[in-house]
């Protein structure tokens, strides 16, 4: 074979390799900013929303007694 060959396709096998990990990395990177995202969205849910709750709590009270 020409070294030429082998060079060109040891280039690829490398490109390619980077290519994996940049790709796998990426998809990390977003997985994480997906879970920040849904864990501050639940936070705020959690504390606006009485959906769960069973009748007549939250709302008005008489303290006057």
């Amino acid at each position: 074979m020409d070294m030429s060959l082998v060079a060109a396709i040891m280039s690829m096998k490398a490109g390619a390799l980077q290519q994996r990990v940049a790709t796998s990395t990426l998809k990390s990177n977003l997985d994480t900013q997906k879970s920040s995202v849904l864990t501050l969205l639940g936070a705020a849910q959690q504390t606006l929303s009485l959906a769960n709750v069973g009748n007549g709590v939250g709302g008005s009270m008489n303290v006057t007694a």
